[in-house]
């Protein structure tokens, strides 16, 4: 299984014809459908299913279309690093982060660096623990930036000095609103929304028993689109502070949660890692400012 012909594959996919795909990869479109049909030939498999004017994947094409991205990804990524082993002063560094605000401490530094180095680029790619997680696992990352506890078996890390702290995001109108802090007993009867890896780790040992006993009407990942669900009515969300706007020119407030309830932020990296020359910079700088505890 050839990587150009895996490029092939995933065009086609992209552009549901075969036509369109041929002219967007410079090759004829004879040739293009004898390399498609060679790989389901390879794969013992039919990858498309053809009508006279479009192809659409089959389940198996669509098992081979995740399975292509994350080969082609590695791939770009490893020809990227070999290329950079002989340039100190450039590169590509790849980062999973979390959303919060505390990043703010970890940008600091990559900008002091930048300015040393401005040939080295940054890619980041944003997303709950699990994805960020498993990214960093297959090693299409060099860091990830979470907000969990570190599992000291599988990762390096270094603590960042920031503390995000949660509480309810909800309409200024609200009758919750009134207060300055927001306790147990607020929570049980509204509907809320909840992150789904808090739902695992901060929040058990914050409701306690009571968790099971809360009017959870939707989970969420990520936290902008939340938003749209409190001024839609839907519910009301647990989240960290700063993430939404609730200033005074919105119409959403932040209450923090009473007894206070905060999530520490750390920069981790597989045990054993074999970071590019750019990669290696950056880990010099970030245990400059960063400490492991």
């Amino acid at each position: 299984m050839e990587l150009r012909v895996l490029r092939y594959f995933l065009e086609v996919a992209r552009e549901g014809n075969v036509t369109h795909a041929a002219r967007r990869l410079h090759v004829s479109q004879p040739t293009l459908s004898r390399q498609i049909k060679e790989l389901e030939e390879e794969l013992g498999k039919k990858l498309f299913t053809r009508s006279n004017y479009s192809v659409k994947l089959t389940e198996e094409g669509l098992l081979l279309q995740k399975r292509a991205e994350d080969i082609l990804e590695m791939a770009d990524k490893t020809l990227e690093e070999f290329k950079s082993l002989d340039e100190i002063k450039g590169g590509d560094i790849h980062i999973g982060c979390a959303e919060s605000n505390g990043i703010a401490h970890f940008i600091r530094v990559i900008k002091g660096l930048h300015e040393k180095y401005p040939r080295i680029r940054y890619h980041f790619y944003s997303g709950n623990a699990d994805s960020v997680n498993e990214r960093l696992d297959r090693g299409m990352l060099d860091f990830a930036i979470v907000i969990q506890e570190v599992d000291l078996s599988r990762y390096n890390y270094l603590k960042i000095p920031s503390l995000d702290r949660w509480g309810l995001i909800m309409p200024k109108n609200a009758p919750l609103a009134r207060k300055a802090h927001v306790c147990l007993k607020d929570l049980l009867d509204i509907p809320l929304i909840l992150s789904r890896q808090a739902m695992r780790e901060e929040m058990p040992r914050w409701f306690g028993e009571f968790q099971d006993k809360l009017n959870i009407v939707a989970t969420y990942d990520l936290i902008f689109n939340t938003s749209v669900m409190v001024r839609e009515g839907f519910g009301y969300v647990l989240g960290f502070d700063g993430l939404i706007n609730t200033g005074q020119d919105s119409d959403l407030c932040f209450r923090p949660l009473e007894p206070a309830l905060e999530s520490s932020m750390y920069i981790i990296w597989k045990k054993y890692q074999v970071f590019t020359p750019a990669a290696s910079l950056l880990l010099e700088e970030l245990k400059k400012n960063f400490t492991a505890l």
